[in-house]
């Protein structure tokens, strides 16, 4: 049973910093792709970031380059998303997710966390 759980969320100010992390078990991840999804108050669920966890490509929303970064440890088996120059329409419950073919290109996700709150002040 694969389990995601995310951590680090919180109430930073705009122009801070927060880093997620997502503590993947459940399965040997090497095949897989991790992304992470926000979602804010009335709004549907989005694309923020994706990453292989074999070989590090990665992939990111239009909104967020420049200012996020994904990354993974391999041997902790952990997907971290660094937020930096947050702003406050980042405010979204974020959500990690696993994918099994290792895709970083689809929207459609297999295995998904319970999510973080993130939220930003001006």
């Amino acid at each position: 049973q694969v389990q995601l759980v995310e951590s680090g969320g919180g109430l930073v100010q705009a122009g801070g910093s927060l880093r997620l992390s997502c503590a993947a078990s459940g399965r040997t991840f090497r095949s897989y792709s991790m992304g992470w999804f926000r979602q804010a108050p009335g709004k549907e669920r989005e694309f923020v970031a994706a990453i292989t966890w074999s070989g590090g490509n990665t992939r990111y929303a239009d909104s967020v380059k420049g200012r996020f970064t994904i990354s993974r440890d391999i041997p902790k088996s952990t997907v971290y998303l660094q937020m930096s120059s947050l702003k406050p329409e980042d405010t979204a419950v974020y959500y990690c997710a696993a994918r099994m073919d290792g895709s970083i290109w689809r929207a459609q996700y297999d295995y998904w966390g319970q999510g973080t709150q993130v939220t930003v002040s001006s």
